[in-house]
Parts: C-alpha cells; structure tokens; sequence
C-alpha cells in the first residue's frame, strides 16, 4: 500500500510517500511542492497541478491531509485554508481514499506526545523508515509522519 502525507501551507507545502509492506514502512520520497509564484491565485493553479502530479506519479492508496490548526494570524490562516481546500480537490478529483488529521493527533501517533516538537517528530520519522540520515525540511517530515500514519490506516 501506498500513503501519501501533505503538510499545506501558502508556498511550502510538504509531501512524503511511504509503502506499507506488512508491517513495515518503507521511505518512498519527500519533499516540497514546487510553488514558484507570488501571485496567489498563480499559486493555487500551481498547487493544483504539483498535487495532481503527485497523486499520478505515486498513486497512493490513502492521502493523509493535514487539518488546519489555530493560527493567529487570519490572513495566513485563510491562505493555508484555500490551499488545502486546492489539496483536498486535487484528491478527491484523483477519486483517492482521504484522511484528515489534526497535528496534535498526528504528533501523538509518531512520537506518543501530542505536543511534540519538529525536531522529535523527525527524529521518529527517521527511526520508523529506518534512515538514520534522513535530512529533509520540516515540511517533508511532518508531511511523511502524516503518510505514516494514514498507511496505518484501515481501507475498506
């Protein structure tokens, strides 16, 4: 099985795909979506199109999203909203199984503290796919512990 995780945000949208084999997770890729504009309705087309490739590239089973958490900023909040809203499009256009997650819940299943730091979360990242020298932004490995997670995942 195939999970692909998305972090969103405006410009820096983080991905990462994993292959379940039995009980093992295996690091399949990671990175950045390339968002190149300063436009943001440009933005938006570009992330629309990175996703699609994505989901055609890997055909994952299961997409793991996300959710978006309290920000205070607003204007930020409504741009992640809107690119997450572009995600969540691309995926359901792909007809992929999608889950939701909240980063705490997605913190407490890596790690098993739901407050849990980036650098925590990369370090269990890392010990789950078995790469020790895994260097990626956080993006990506937030965006991979959310592909973890959602290859755990049940599919009906």
């Amino acid at each position: 099985m195939i999970a692909l995780g998305i972090d969103p945000g405006t410009r820096r949208i983080g991905y990462g795909v994993v292959r379940k084999n039995g009980s093992e997770i295996v690091f399949v890729a990671a990175g950045l979506l390339d968002i190149k504009s300063s436009d943001d309705i440009a933005a938006l087309r570009e992330t629309k199109k990175e996703t699609d490739r994505l989901i055609k590239k890997y055909r994952p089973d299961i997409i793991g999203v996300e959710k978006l958490y309290f920000a205070k900023n607003q204007k930020t909040a409504l741009a992640v909203a809107q690119a997450r809203g572009v995600i969540l499009l691309s995926a359901a256009e792909q007809k992929a199984f999608i889950k939701e997650y909240a980063p705490n819940e997605v913190k407490a299943g890596i790690t098993g503290y739901g407050f849990a730091d980036k650098k925590a979360v990369l370090k269990m990242v890392r010990l789950i796919l078995g790469k020790r020298d895994l260097a990626v932004i956080d993006d990506a490995s937030d965006a991979l512990a959310i592909a973890i997670i959602a290859a755990g995942e049940r599919l009906l």
